[in-house]
């Protein structure tokens, strides 16, 4: 879906009042499912990696970043995942030379680059599928709003640029529940970005606070090039962003829905508008990810990486955090 542009706005809309009644809806539901739920436990520690809003806080690149750093340290990590925008229920241990997106979802393919993933809508089978294959810990990308399922710890996380929008609830604003109330089942929060929106401002005193900030990889390949730039993301000014800092010469853009599908009749558009510029397609690896293989020939994805302020204080976090 695309953001609606009023849940990003630091004052009150007639749009997010006129939806006030349903976001009051909503929480009572919320609510009630928590009070209702009783957590299980799986067989094996479950660290949770979540968000307070909806899309584009940055959960992917940050369970990417530690999905890495503790298998580089020996950890047989797992990720599970909802695998959100695919039909495959599971729980199926993702193969990326044989799915594709809209069977287990672009994030869960880009995740296979750094560990294990498993796509489960029953998230406790999905863990203890993992646990069979020999799993000694878990990533749950997204989660954090399930109560159904106990945690080892959760790590919040929050794109500096947007913050928490409006702050009101889904869907007079962008969030899934009250900051506050996220925050508490929280041990830490990663900050992606420059902290733009006073993100911080909102969130406990007390809860450990840590930098990110996301960079390509491949950047310096791309310049001397002309590129027509897409995306189909939650926070597609993250994209531009990047490519702006890269000093990329760009001759237009166009941004989708988050998680969409591409088209054959939107790849023929969007190759004509290049072909226009006299430029070549460029997008993200997510996105490219979501391309049917016939429609990847000349379209180039740009990897970012997660990168910590404070790479050693975050890393003895996971370490207290799991010791637990």
């Amino acid at each position: 879906m695309r953001a609606p542009e009023f849940w990003n706005r630091r004052s009150v809309g007639i749009m997010a009042l006129l939806l006030s009644p349903m976001a009051l809806l909503y929480r009572l539901g919320f609510l009630l499912r928590a009070a209702m739920a009783r957590p299980r436990r799986a067989s094996v520690p479950v660290l949770c990696i979540g968000a307070a809003s909806v899309g584009g806080a940055g959960k992917t690149p940050l369970a990417f970043a530690i999905a890495r750093q503790l298998r580089q340290q020996g950890r047989k990590l797992h990720i599970v995942s909802r695998g959100y925008g695919g039909n495959e229920r599971g729980p199926l241990r993702v193969d990326p030379a044989r799915h594709l997106a809209s069977e287990v979802g672009d994030e869960a393919l880009l995740l296979t680059q750094a560990a294990p993933v498993w796509v489960a809508r029953d998230r406790l089978a999905g863990i203890e599928a993992a646990a069979q294959e020999g799993a000694d810990l878990v990533l749950l990308d997204d989660g954090l709003q399930n109560p159904t399922l106990a945690k080892t710890a959760s790590i919040l996380t929050v794109d500096g640029i947007t913050g928490f929008g409006n702050g009101w609830l889904l869907p007079a604003g962008p969030l899934r529940e009250p900051v506050g109330r996220a925050a508490q089942r929280c041990q830490a929060v990663v900050i992606v970005g420059a902290d733009e929106a006073e993100a911080a401002r909102r969130l406990p005193a007390a809860l450990p606070r840590f930098a990110a900030t996301l960079e390509p990889i491949q950047g310096e390949t791309l310049k001397g090039k002309r590129w027509y730039a897409f995306c189909g993301l939650g926070s597609p000014e993250k994209f531009r962003r990047t490519i702006r800092g890269l000093g990329l010469d760009v001759a237009g853009g166009k941004a989708f829905p988050d998680h969409h599908r591409y088209s054959d009749k939107d790849l023929a558009e969007l190759r004509a508008e290049a072909e226009r510029a006299n430029a070549r397609l460029l997008t993200t690896r997510k996105d490219w990810l979501r391309l049917k293989p016939d429609q990847r020939g000349g379209v180039t994805p740009l990897d970012i990486v997660l990168r910590f302020e404070d790479e050693a204080a975050f890393d003895a976090l996971l370490q207290r955090l799991l010791a637990r």
